[in-house]
């Protein structure tokens, strides 16, 4: 579950939506704080200087890219689709079957605040919505610490793919839902709706108010 601590990092309540062309700037700092954190701390999973508007771009365009957002700017990015990367998922795998979580990113500002919890859980209410029934991620083949932050968030480590040209490679994934339930309450806002039905009535009424949780990473 969420704790009951009330965030102190913006008096304006935090609100999620997807990302526009007019956000690409902001999303593209933020991403780059976090390329630079990692790979300060040798993890080579993001490029340097963070991703060239090229590679991002087209996920703004495709509605597949979303922001947190308070009163300090653009807090935290997630991209969801269901695209699965061809060389980590296998036709075996049911690739259709799942949601594919990109470019989660939280301001180093808010770390600790459990925005990259309440993302995860916001898209598992994704899978849900969608009738779909695993929410799917790769990252860094190296970094222990953040596959343990994943399997920590009831992730199963499925197996590592060591491609030479890829720092990714460790590929985990969760059934659809909350990882505390539908009963937990999220951090911010839901300003793009989840959809029909009730898995979508359930999410929307669950983003429309909560608190965060602690984050490791």
């Amino acid at each position: 579950m969420h704790s009951n601590t009330v965030s102190t990092v913006t008096a304006r309540p935090l609100a999620l939506r997807a990302a526009t062309a007019a956000d690409l700037a902001d999303v593209l700092a933020l991403l780059a704080e976090t390329a630079d954190w990692l790979n300060g701390r040798g993890v080579r999973q993001w490029p340097a200087g963070g991703f060239p508007a090229e590679r991002i771009a087209p996920l703004i365009e495709t509605g597949d890219m979303y922001l947190v957002e308070g009163e300090r700017g653009v807090v935290a990015t997630i991209a969801l689709d269901g695209n699965a990367d061809p060389e980590f998922w296998r036709p075996g795998d049911l690739p259709g079957a799942a949601l594919y979580v990109h470019k989660l990113s939280v301001a180093r500002s808010c770390s600790g605040l459990g925005l990259g919890q309440a993302l995860l859980d916001w898209a598992g209410l994704r899978v849900v919505a969608t009738g779909r029934r695993w929410l799917r991620l790769d990252c860094s083949k190296d970094n222990l610490r953040l596959q343990g932050y994943y399997r920590g968030q009831r992730f199963t480590h499925l197996r590592t793919v060591d491609l030479p040209h890829r720092a990714s490679g460790a590929l985990f994934q969760r059934a659809g839902g909350m990882r505390g339930g539908l009963g937990t309450a999220l951090p911010f806002i839901d300003r793009r709706g989840l959809g029909a039905g009730r898995a979508g009535r359930q999410a929307a009424s669950l983003s429309s108010h909560g608190t965060p949780v602690a984050e490791h990473v």
